[in-house]
């Protein structure tokens, strides 16, 4: 049983974290975009 909790513990983490770097991209996409409009409009 504990290793199954274990397992299970450990797949949660890792969606997690590969989650949290999915928004960090996301993140720089947008401030990205946002450096471009503004290069362009000036």
């Amino acid at each position: 049983m504990k290793k199954v909790i274990m397992i299970l513990f450990i797949s949660v983490m890792l969606v997690a974290a590969s989650g949290c770097e999915t928004v960090k991209g996301v993140g720089k996409d947008v401030e990205n975009a946002g450096r471009a409009i503004k290069k362009s409009a000036s």
